[in-house]
């Protein structure tokens, strides 16, 4: 199975008068890069979201949204701050002394200043609390890998079909690169017999000069190691798992070879396709980025 590292998976969680909503959505990335976004009252939980989100991903950025309300009446409760307040009067009263004013302090007045009631929300337990958010994270994650399975196997189908094309191009640099030694042996024999004047040509003479470009131009190894790395990469699709970095390595080494077969090439046909040999790579590579 073979999964693409762009996704998108969303859930609804509401239990106990409380609802959650984890929407994850990804690219391209050469780690797992994880950002998440969540309510203050959810910190507490960021270390477990993100190893449960592990259990899903390997790589990827990944953006991680989550959203919480407390739908229950008694959310909040207040908090009278008595330390406070009567350092606020200790202070007030003591500037009516030093300036000679009036002591007209109010309750009313004392609890307007900051600090002396505060909001608090009520604490909720943080183990059922983790077991809500949880299914939210899950049930998001697995949408989220559905969705990548899906686009990971229109991938696959895509890069098969690239592999197949790039083997019809090795397979004719290979047929077609014994043929320009037995054309440039023909043309040489020809142009020494021009030259001479005459039929007598040197044998042993003419064979080291064909030896030396027949050398000059072999791509056998070439060859060899591309129709491995089409093979490899093949087997790996087919087989599936997290080969995105594998298949991106293998593609380095697709590429090297065929510039390697480029700067050898001398003939029109073989360059025109080692040059279209480069293209199909660089598709194929492009398509790998993708996969996780």
């Amino acid at each position: 199975m073979i999964k693409s590292m762009t996704g998108f998976g969303r859930c609804e969680a509401a239990e106990n008068n409380r609802k959650f909503t984890v929407e994850i959505k990804a690219v391209n990335h050469r780690y797992l890069d994880v950002n998440i976004k969540m309510p203050k009252t959810l910190n507490y939980f960021e270390s477990a979201i993100r190893n449960e989100l592990k259990k899903y991903i390997s790589r990827g950025k990944v953006d991680v949204f989550i959203s919480y309300e407390d739908l229950s009446e008694h959310t909040c409760t207040v908090h009278y701050n008595k330390e406070v307040a009567e350092e606020y009067l200790l202070y007030l009263r003591r500037m009516a002394e030093d300036f000679g004013l009036e002591d007209d302090v109010r309750v009313s007045t004392l609890s307007r200043y900051p600090e002396v009631f505060t909001m608090e929300e009520a604490g909720a337990d943080e183990e059922e609390l983790w077991k809500e958010l949880q299914k939210a994270v899950d049930g998001a994650a697995k949408m989220f890998v559905e969705s990548r399975v899906t686009e990971g196997e229109h991938l696959k189908q895509d890069l098969l079909e690239k592999l197949e094309g790039m083997l019809k191009l090795v397979d004719f640099i290979a047929e077609r690169s014994p043929q320009l030694v037995a054309e440039y042996r023909r043309k040489l024999e020809e142009k020494v017999k021009d030259l001479l004047g005459d039929n007598t040509v040197d044998e042993s003479r003419l064979l080291t000069e064909v030896t030396i470009f027949a050398d000059k131009i072999c791509v056998d190894e070439e060859i060899v190691r591309l129709r491995s790395h089409i093979e490899t990469t093949r087997s790996a699709l087919l087989e599936g798992g997290s080969i995105g970095r594998k298949l991106d390595f293998i593609a380095q080494e697709m590429n090297r070879e065929a510039n390697t077969t480029l700067s050898k090439a001398n003939d029109l046909e073989i360059s025109n396709c080692a040059i279209e040999l480069k293209t199909e790579i660089e598709k194929v590579r492009e398509q790998i980025q993708n996969i996780e």
